[in-house]
């Protein structure tokens, strides 16, 4: 296995945010001020496309060491793309009271934050950086 393509840079975050479109920007903005208010940490581009905050290590297939952020978010073109590590075991009920929205393995698929309740969505993320806690990378 080769080197990752999606690790932090030293792009600009706000750079990143100024090229989304204005509903779409917001939306960003807003669950950035989530994300840090979560973890503590400032926002760093991951790749061309993710906004990260702060870091946790995991094993990968090969048994090497990798990082990762504790959660992120990205403007897909379809969808506002949440990462939330642990995934949504044990979150039936918080996504019942969510609003709409998709899930996959770690991903929260939103069209417009307009769609969901802002409060459970912060219920959400707070939840992944616990459940990250003793993974997390102090730096």
């Amino acid at each position: 296995m080769g080197e990752l393509k999606t690790r932090p840079t030293t792009a600009s975050v706000s750079g990143f945010l100024a090229q989304q479109a204005d509903a779409r920007r917001a939306d960003c903005e807003a669950v950035l001020r989530m994300m840090e208010a979560a973890t503590g940490e400032r926002a760093e581009m991951w790749g061309a496309a993710i906004v990260g905050f702060g870091r946790f290590a995991y094993v990968d297939s090969a048994k090497k060491t990798r990082e990762w952020p504790l959660v992120g978010f990205s403007p897909r073109k379809n969808d506002l793309t949440l990462y939330l590590m642990p995934g949504f075991d044990g979150c039936a009920e918080s996504l019942a009271k969510l609003g709409r929205h998709k899930t996959g393995k770690s991903c929260l698929y939103l069209k417009r934050l307009a769609d969901v309740d802002a409060g459970v969505l912060r219920e959400l993320i707070e939840r992944s950086v616990q459940a990250m806690a003793p993974r997390r990378i102090r730096r």
